[in-house]
Parts: structure tokens; C-alpha cells; sequence
């Protein structure tokens, strides 16, 4: 006769439980949500222009996310993990391929800010350097690191006028200015932040990367900043996306730029995507995550994706059936690619790097 022990089944099945929600160092990644750049988000105009003549406009240019589950701390849990690797339009990874061991949550949403912001600064310049329109350039904050003297006093888009009295007008002199005085220093950055100009007084230290030899006659003092240029027009130009981090929506941001300011539309009324980080003078950089990209585009209806070149092998042998790919190394290219795609004409596609 069988017998049956209803509460060793039930001890069983919460050891199973238990264990497969314990996590693991993984990183699941999967296509995000896509983002029409020339519509709106949570209501929200996603770009938004004041001051100058704009344009009607059709279509959709939408840039491209991942969605990623883990993280640099929490990780995934076994189901997470066995769904991904046996899901086709899911990868999963392991965290240090992404990220360096003692990285915070915190850390990370705090540089997947400054990049994004970063990117809309950079796609201003880009757009309207393309369109032959003035572009006024600010000496800046560009980053903050987590922990450093400056955290929490200065932030990434700050414009710095000032220091110490002496105002500056390069990334020289104000690492100049920093580097000069003596380790716990305090320094009088005066700032423009938004429409408010404020005194912010930050007291340098050794910088952490010091050789731990190194006496403190030789020691570096740092406040933890990174300083560069941000753009803007003589106009307002607000963007409007919240919960997004990263560089790589710089060119969809300036094509869509380019379409506000133009007569006529851009896309011909078709569904556009792309991915790809821009510099102030329009060049598209790589990213990462190209396939989920690829395929978050062409779930979402877009016919047409362009893609940086430098992601082409990546590219090949990914694309979701119906999606054209383009691969483009400058802004000029982008419009162009569009153009042509537009125009029934022959475009370039990816091959393999020899």
C-alpha cells in the first residue's frame, strides 16, 4: 500500500521555492520600451521648443531601450535566469560583464543620468551645427563621482563661472585651480543652475586612486568632478523623458531636433527607430545592446532602424525579419539614410569586419 506524506511534499516544495528565488549574479536583458522623439511620454512633450519656428511633423522617429532585470547589487533568481536563457528574444549575463565588482545601484543611476543628459546636450550641438544655426557652448559640470567631496554639492549639468574668485573658461583651469591648492582646500565654485547662480563650497581630498606608497607631499587633491562643455540654443529647448538613463538616444534626439526645426516631414509619415550616442559634431558612436534594440523596433511597427557602424557585427545575422538596418557614422548620414528609404533608393547594409 503507498503511503503519502502530504507535509514532506509541502517541505519539499518550499525548499524548490525558496531555491529558485535566491539570487544569482545574472543580469537578465530583454527589448525595452521604444520612445517616439518627436511624441510625447507621461504626457510629456519628449522634446519641446520655444523661442524659434517649428514644424509640423508625421511619423515617428523612436528611440530604443533594454530592459534590464538584476543590476549591479540584486541579480537575478534562478526562474529569471532559466526563462532567459531558453527565451529567444532575452540574453543573460553575467553581472561583472557588466559592471565593476563594488558598483552600487545608486552608483549606476547616477552615471545613466549624467550620460543621458550628456546626450541631450550633445544632440543640440549636433542639430543645430546641421542646420548652420548658432550653438552657445558652457564650461560645465559633466559628472560627479559617487562618494567623492563634491557629491550631493555640485551637479552634472552645473555651469561653472567661477572659482575660487577666478573664473574660468576651459576644463584646464578649473582642474588647474583644484590641483594647485593643497589637499583640504576649500573651494568657491559659483555655479549657474537653471535660472539660480549660487556660491557652492567644496573641500578638496587625496584622490582614492593615489598609489597607497604615495606620501601626502605627492598625493593629488581632486573633489570628484568631471568637467567638460554643454550646449545649448538661443532658444529654449526642454526635453521631457523621465526614468531613462544612458548616452545612447544622442542621435534620435537630434534627427528629431532637425525635423522640429525643418519644413516638411523627416520620416514621410513611417516609423522610424534608431539607437547610436552622437558628439557635439555629429558623430554616432557604438552602444551596447543592439539586438534587443533591434527587436524592441520592429515589435513596435518600425520599418527602418539605423544603426552605428561600428555595431555592425552585431548586427548581422540579428535582424528581425521586415526591418531594414542602416548602418551610419554621422548625423549627415542618418538624414540621408532616411532620404533615400523614403525615396525607394539603394541603401548600404552591414558587412562583415575583415
Amino acid at each position: 500500500m503507498r503511503k503519502y506524506l502530504p507535509g514532506l511534499s509541502v517541505t519539499l516544495g518550499c525548499l524548490i521555492l525558496i531555491a529558485v528565488s535566491i539570487p544569482v549574479p545574472y543580469v537578465l536583458l530583454q527589448p525595452g520600451p521604444v520612445f517616439d522623439t518627436l511624441g510625447t511620454s507621461g504626457g510629456k512633450a519628449i522634446i519641446s521648443i520655444a523661442g524659434s519656428k517649428t514644424y509640423a511633423t508625421s511619423g515617428e522617429l523612436n528611440m530604443t531601450t533594454v530592459s534590464e532585470s538584476g543590476g549591479p547589487e540584486e541579480g537575478i533568481n534562478l526562474f529569471q535566469a532559466a526563462w532567459g536563457w531558453f527565451s529567444p528574444d532575452a540574453t543573460v549575463m553575467p553581472r561583472e560583464a557588466l559592471y565593476q565588482e563594488g558598483t552600487t545601484q545608486e552608483q549606476n543611476n547616477q552615471v545613466a543620468s549624467e550620460d543621458f543628459s550628456t546626450s541631450q546636450s550633445n544632440a543640440i550641438a549636433a542639430a543645430l551645427t546641421y542646420l548652420h544655426k548658432s550653438v552657445q557652448t558652457h564650461l560645465a559640470v559633466t559628472s560627479v563621482t559617487f562618494g567623492a567631496p563634491a557629491d550631493g554639492k555640485l551637479h552634472a549639468g552645473d555651469f561653472i563661472v567661477s572659482i575660487d574668485g577666478r573664473v574660468v573658461s576651459s576644463p584646464k583651469e578649473v582642474v588647474g585651480s583644484v590641483r594647485g591648492s593643497k589637499i583640504g582646500a576649500t573651494h568657491a565654485f559659483v555655479v549657474e543652475r537653471g535660472t539660480q547662480k549660487s556660491t557652492i563650497y567644496v573641500k578638496s581630498a587625496p584622490r582614492p586612486d593615489d598609489p597607497s606608497t604615495a606620501t601626502d607631499e605627492s598625493k593629488t587633491p581632486y573633489v570628484g568632478i568631471g568637467v567638460g562643455y554643454f550646449y545649448s540654443a538661443n532658444f529654449p529647448i526642454k526635453f521631457g523623458l523621465d526614468d531613462v538613463g544612458g548616452p545612447s538616444a544622442g542621435g534620435m534626439f537630434a534627427l528629431a531636433l532637425i525635423d522640429k526645426l525643418t519644413p516638411g516631414s523627416l520620416t514621410g509619415g513611417k516609423i522610424i527607430a534608431g539607437t547610436g550616442t552622437i558628439s557635439p559634431r555629429g558623430m554616432l558612436g557604438p552602444i551596447g545592446g543592439i539586438q534587443h534594440k533591434m527587436l524592441g523596433a520592429s515589435k513596435a511597427g518600425a520599418t527602418l532602424f539605423l544603426a552605428p557602424k561600428s555595431n555592425c557585427d552585431e548586427v548581422i545575422g540579428h535582424i528581425p525579419h521586415g526591418l531594414t538596418v542602416v548602418p551610419v557614422s554621422t548625423l549627415s548620414q542618418a538624414v540621408e539614410a532616411i532620404g533615400a528609404f523614403n525615396s525607394g533608393k539603394h541603401l548600404p547594409q552591414c558587412s562583415p569586419a575583415k
